[in-house]
């Protein structure tokens, strides 16, 4: 892959982009989430979990794009 720039080589090989791991693997990690106890406004812990997941992905993907760019 190139830049618009003649003679320069863009990489995507960043260690940044090793951050891009944590929203894959961390949903993936059941035990954290295999309880109906504690509730929050009556939902249980996986619920708020999931939306958790969400925030964690969407920051991770937004710093690796913003180190990377």
């Amino acid at each position: 892959m190139t830049t618009g720039e003649p003679g320069q080589q863009r990489t995507d090989r960043s260690p940044w982009n090793w951050l891009l791991v944590l929203p894959i693997v961390l949903p993936l990690l059941t035990f954290l989430f295999n309880a109906d106890e504690p509730r929050l406004l009556g939902f249980p812990l996986f619920y708020w979990l999931q939306i958790a997941f969400i925030a964690v992905g969407v920051t991770c993907t937004t710093i690796v794009y913003r180190m990377t760019k």
